[in-house]
């Protein structure tokens, strides 16, 4: 049987958002690179992901790591089995490698959603294209 992260990369890869739904918890929290709070929830996330699978050019996953971690809710929390998946894409012709963090709760659904990508170009191009899919979608207030 396949891991959450195989299901996980090989949905993103096939651009399956259907195939995502299940793989997150209820309360999942989605912490962005552009954005100081977490997107709270598996309905923003799977509308987060809808916008960035529309986002990104030439997504591919290059490496996987795995281990143990604090989440966000900090050490007395203790740590929780996690993943590193390691990117590469294209949004708006700026090149961006990056790293996916899934951290997974005991029935190993993830619970938190963790990106990080570079350079500071990408990340600014990554952000601009992000919120005005957000916006259209109705997902976020424009402004």
């Amino acid at each position: 049987m396949a891991t959450t992260a195989e299901r996980f990369k090989e949905a993103v890869e096939k651009r399956e958002l259907g195939a995502l739904e299940g793989l997150f918890t209820e309360d999942v929290r989605f912490f962005s690179p552009v954005k100081f709070r977490p997107f709270e929830g598996r309905t923003m996330l799977l509308g987060v992901f809808g916008v960035l699978l529309r986002t990104f050019d030439d997504f591919r996953y290059v490496g996987e790591l795995a281990g143990a971690a604090d989440t966000a809710a900090g050490p007395a929390a203790g740590h929780a089995d996690s993943t590193v998946l390691i990117f590469r894409a294209t949004v708006n012709g700026k090149e961006i490698h990056g790293i996916d963090l899934l951290q997974y709760d005991e029935a190993g659904l993830i619970k938190e959603f963790t990106v990080m990508v570079r350079p500071l170009s990408a990340v600014q191009a990554l952000g601009d294209a992000v919120l005005a899919g957000l916006v259209a979608d109705g997902l976020v207030a424009g402004g």
